[in-house]
């Protein structure tokens, strides 16, 4: 198979600055597209694989799996886009294509086990895959999305995890007008999970530790905004359908699960390092549920994108030069950013 090289952004190590590389991609298959990267959001997610804090990490790696470009090539087949559309790309770029899973349109159940953009074993060049920090992109037409005309194309970056990660749930757990939605935390997915759900119609009460946040979440479209370690306001929440937990450190979700109606559900999207504790009762008396749910697949990503184009929803983004990028993830680590970070990989 033919390889082209491109320029690339990563790291060696868990303990090295990421840093310029060239690394390979392939040559367009007859499905393929190749892709100019323009912009790539930060998710917690490239820092958690860079430090290799879930381990499995392969080094070197090139992180990146919120993608936005535009089409510069298209192989012999392809029908779905032309050269000069623009392009989008999330955490998935490939997957077995043949069970109930992957004809349901959910990918990221794939039995054989889909392929993430980076960090994943490559089935053509070998090795791993390699993702969108970098100058250009290769990958299969049918998991690339057609991206909308945003006014701010690169605030819509974080659409492709942090959007599609709040959103399927949602949708999934049916926020609705008439249902009553909880959001813990205001940090990248949090901020999106508010504007998502209230533009979905549901009623938004958001948890946050922080009283610098208050504020905020009523600015980013929330009805309420309760600070979760103050008992007092605590005690006065209940009735929730859903509470979809942002919130990525240890922390106690019994308090929340208490908040729930009878045949509510808690659903995690965030995820700690450290095991969460549940109490049965707490489960058991109103038949609640703890669930959980994992980005989403193709068609919906499509969806979720039509969806924010049609009700004017992208990222509170910090739109920062690739040569910040050290510094930016520092900043992440110490989550110091409202609400998340995009490369202009234009620079």
């Amino acid at each position: 198979m033919g390889v082209t090289q491109t320029k690339a952004y990563g790291a060696d190590s868990a303990e090295t600055p990421i840093h310029d590389m060239e690394i390979k991609r392939r040559a367009l298959l007859y499905n393929d597209v190749e892709i100019e990267i323009l912009y790539c959001g930060i998710c917690h997610s490239d820092l958690h694989a860079i430090k290799n804090d879930w381990g499995g990490t392969t080094y070197p790696i090139v992180p990146g799996h919120e993608i936005v470009g535009k089409i510069t090539k298209t192989g012999d087949k392809v029908t779905k886009f032309n050269v000069g559309d623009l392009a989008a790309i999330g955490c998935i770029v490939d997957s077995c294509g043949n069970c109930q899973h992957c004809h349901n349109s959910e990918e990221m159940f794939c039995e054989e086990g889909w392929t993430v953009v980076f960090n994943s074993p490559d089935k053509h060049l070998g090795g791993m895959t390699y993702g969108g920090f970098s100058k250009s992109i290769v990958a299969d037409a049918n998991y690339v999305l057609k991206m909308p005309d945003f006014d701010d194309l690169a605030a819509a970056a974080p659409l492709l995890c942090a959007g599609i990660t709040v959103y399927s749930p949602l949708r999934h757990w049916n926020a609705a007008p008439g249902k009553k939605v909880g959001i813990i935390g205001i940090g990248g997915l949090g901020h999106m999970a508010i504007k998502i759900a209230k533009a979905m119609g549901a009623h938004v009460t958001v948890f946050t530790t922080s009283p610098d946040k208050m504020a905020d979440a009523q600015r980013l479209g929330a009805d309420e905004a309760v600070l979760s370690k103050d008992a007092e306001q605590m005690k006065s929440q209940k009735g929730f359908d859903m509470i979809l937990d942002t919130v990525s450190a240890k922390h106690d979700i019994n308090m929340y699960i208490n908040t729930l109606k009878v045949d509510g559900s808690l659903v995690l999207v965030g995820l700690p390092n450290e095991p969460l504790e549940i109490g049965a009762f707490n489960v058991v008396h109103g038949r609640k549920s703890l669930a959980g749910s994992n980005i989403g697949g193709i068609a919906e990503t499509q969806e979720m994108l039509e969806f924010c184009k049609e009700h004017n929803i992208t990222a509170d983004i910090e739109l920062i030069q690739i040569s910040e990028i050290n510094e930016a993830m520092e900043r992440l680590e110490n989550n110091d950013v409202k609400y998340r970070f995009v490369i202009d990989l234009k620079s």
